[in-house]
């Protein structure tokens, strides 16, 4: 044993052992917090593409850790560009046709995945593995022939995050953030401003990768997000370069897409036609 701790008297060890344990169990329920926050996975597939007269395959492809994940894959013809959309905390691929069809309707081939735990796809939510999902299915778009030029990574929420990450490792057109956070720090200061950020373990630090992502980029938010705050989607933008635009829009956080319908097909319409075709990706 430890010379400090035969020192110690004998009461004082007991409540040193205490406090020790319950630091852990403290740990250990905030990480349990943690995941029931940041994760709302749905397993059943209420609808599908068809619904809104959209052609889709109905994909799966496998992660560098043997995982199967589930993907839709909905053509445009003639589409110059492919959207590879990482969607938010909750639901699944089957809560997002509206998007797809918003973005089928601009001319643009969309293929969008469902993490591991989500829908169809196996394993559970992690921010690492949902980098690893993001990177498989990038691969797998390759592997059908769409070059790096051709992608354009959309995320939403926290999928922004998981977009950020992918476009900080690999090449793409350009990205496009919609209601994106900062960082997993700078949440916790707002909504948990009493816990210290260091008992979670997940980072979704998008604000330092995005100062390395040189390729266009679009942020998006709206001004009411009660969720994810205006100023956090400002932080991200004022930190990433040139070039970069950014769009204030209203409504709710999961809302906002319906109320500012008009201003997000004129703005990411304008947006994605823009794109110099000399511009060399990163």
């Amino acid at each position: 044993m430890n010379n400090n701790l035969k020192k110690m008297p004998l009461i004082t060890l007991k409540i040193t052992i205490a406090a020790l344990i319950l630091f852990g169990l403290l740990l250990l329920f905030l990480r349990y917090i943690e995941t029931r926050t940041l994760f709302y996975p749905t397993k059943e597939i209420p609808a599908f593409p068809d619904r809104a007269s959209l052609e889709y395959q109905d994909v799966f492809f496998k992660t560098t850790d043997n995982l199967e994940i589930n993907g839709w894959f909905v053509p445009c013809k003639d589409a110059q560009y492919t959207i590879l959309f990482c969607h938010g905390n909750a639901g699944n691929i089957s809560h997002r046709i509206e998007k797809l069809k918003f973005f089928n309707k601009l001319g643009y081939s969309v293929f969008i995945i469902d993490y591991r735990g989500y829908g169809k796809s196996q394993g559970r939510p992690s921010e690492a593995g949902f980098y690893k999902d993001a990177k498989a299915a990038y691969n797998y778009l390759l592997s059908l022939g769409i070059s790096a030029d051709q992608i354009i990574g959309y995320g939403e929420s926290i999928g922004g995050a998981v977009i950020v990450d992918l476009a900080w490792k690999e090449k793409m057109k350009a990205l496009i953030l919609d209601s994106t956070l900062s960082s997993v720090k700078d949440m916790i200061k707002y909504s948990y401003p009493f816990v210290p950020y260091w008992v979670f373990s997940s980072r979704f630090d998008s604000e330092s990768k995005i100062k390395s992502v040189k390729i266009p980029k679009l942020i998006i938010h709206s001004i009411n997000d009660e969720i994810v705050p205006f100023q956090l989607g400002k932080r991200l933008y004022e930190a990433s370069p040139e070039p970069k635009e950014f769009l204030q829009i209203y409504g709710g956080h999961n809302s906002n897409f319906y109320e500012s319908e008009d201003s997000l097909r004129s703005k990411i319409g304008d947006f994605i036609k823009t794109l110099k075709e000399d511009y060399h990706t990163q």
